[in-house]
């Protein structure tokens, strides 16, 4: 099973269809807002020079913004 962690915000439409996704899915996925968790956030601009979200992490590899194709791939769920 792939490692999946979710970074996002309260406001972010796609971090919520990217929730969706994973319930509709069944993936286990850990989630951080980063805009309470500072650590978290300077991690995500660190690793993807980026401050957009969603950022979804799938065993080290990062994907900006929600990209099904890319996601499904990782994922092995294509």
């Amino acid at each position: 099973m792939s490692q999946v962690t979710l970074y996002t915000t309260p406001t972010c439409t796609y971090c919520r269809v990217a929730k969706k996704y994973f319930e509709e899915h069944n993936v286990e996925y850990e989630e951080y807002d980063i805009s309470q968790d500072m650590e978290k956030a300077k991690r995500v601009v660190e690793m993807t020079r980026q401050t957009a979200v969603p950022v979804i992490e799938v065993d080290g590899e990062f994907i900006i913004g929600f990209d099904k194709r890319k996601l499904a791939s990782a994922l092995g769920l294509d």
